[in-house]
């Protein structure tokens, strides 16, 4: 179970994201991380029992750094205010597809597949999804994947990906930019015993899309 005390420091950093009130309370984010950082050590067990290409991970090659890079962004406070983590093959910077935690207060959720791929590996899934439709389809239509995902994370093309015809029957599930998802997650449910299990539901009814994307990204 996730500790009360993540929720608490989070909760306080929104309202204090400056580098003096996070040194003055430096024990606080080293316990909330601790935490934090056993909870995706205990998800990564439960991922494993159905997904094995994330066995030999430890939470600290998945965890993303709270510090915010500031160089280009208008928005200069210096912290995050979620703490998260991508469970997949190589750790947090993977090109694979995988599992995705964010803990932030209202607005937790549960994700992966891939984010933002490379070109070329985008292109290798739509070339995939291209000669392989009926496959992918089963995927994303399937009853307990549609129960949690009800469609693909962001936005689409308008029109046909370049090289790919724009007759092409199945034209819409080239069209995405992203081939991950997500899921909201009540703060009532992250705090309490039921996590695990939401985490265990979520996953699994995610891996098969995962295992689509990672056949394709393994030969790249």
């Amino acid at each position: 179970m996730l500790n009360k005390s993540v929720f608490d420091f989070l909760l306080e950093l929104r309202e204090n994201n400056n580098r003096e009130w996070f040194h003055a309370n430096k024990k606080k984010y080293e316990a909330a991380k601790k935490n934090f950082q056993l909870f995706v050590e205990l998800s990564i067990e439960q991922i494993k029992t159905f997904d094995p290409s994330v066995s030999g991970l430890n939470a600290k090659d998945c965890l993303f750094r709270i510090f915010r890079d500031v160089r280009f962004s208008e928005d200069k406070r210096p912290y995050k205010t979620n703490f998260g983590a991508f469970i997949a093959k190589n750790g947090r910077k993977s090109r694979y597809g995988g599992y995705y935690i964010h803990i932030e207060p209202e607005q937790c959720f549960l994700g992966g597949g891939c984010y933002m791929p490379a070109s070329n590996i985008l292109k290798a899934i739509r070339t995939e999804i291209f000669h392989h439709p009926e496959e992918f389809k089963e995927i994303v239509e399937n009853s307990e994947f549609k129960k949690h995902f009800p469609e693909l994370y962001g936005e689409k093309l308008k029109t046909a990906p370049r090289g790919f015809p724009k007759d092409f029957e199945h034209i819409e599930l080239l069209n995405y930019k992203h081939y991950a998802v997500s899921k909201m997650i009540d703060d009532s449910i992250v705090n309490s015993e039921l996590f695990a299990k939401e985490i265990d539901n979520v996953f699994k009814a995610l891996h098969p899309i995962n295992r689509f994307l990672n056949e394709i990204v393994q030969d790249l």
